[in-house]
């Protein structure tokens, strides 16, 4: 069994994350910016707070971390799946599967709609998976 290459992980944790954060800019000011506001202005909360610079660094950075965990889960589980987009769907699959049940988990606290939550959930699915085929293209052992 190899060691997982750190370097090829980063590299392909970065190209995840690149495609974590165009996702993310399209859903949030094109696809589901008027959800998000209105959701934001249902709970009392100021829309423009999510669209500052302080909050965007934030995502942009959680993105990044985000294609890091999957190119790295990717890597650990190269060695029984084989290489290739299903193992990196496999990969994305970890986080993208709890993230979706702590949102769910939201609906039913009154945080975000189902509606949200149901777009989102299909938006991400594709992201996580576009992002997590693109990073594990660029690991390598």
């Amino acid at each position: 069994m190899s060691a997982v290459n750190t370097g090829k992980v980063l590299v392909g944790g970065l190209l995840a994350g690149l495609v974590y954060n165009g996702f993310d800019i399209a859903t949030g000011m094109v696809l589901m910016g008027d959800e998000f506001r209105a959701n934001a202005k249902r709970l009392g909360l100021d829309p423009a707070a999510m669209e500052s610079g302080a909050s965007m660094a934030v995502w942009i950075a959680i993105d990044f971390l985000l294609g890091l965990l999957v190119v790295w889960t990717y890597a650990a589980i190269r060695p029984r799946f084989g290489p290739g987009p299903r193992t990196a769907i496999f990969a994305a699959l970890v986080p993208y599967v709890a993230i979706s049940l702590m949102m769910f988990g939201m609906t039913h606290g009154g945080m975000i709609t189902m509606s949200i939550w149901m777009k989102m959930t299909a938006i991400s699915l594709i992201s996580m998976s576009v992002g997590a085929i693109l990073g594990a293209w660029a690991y390598h052992e």
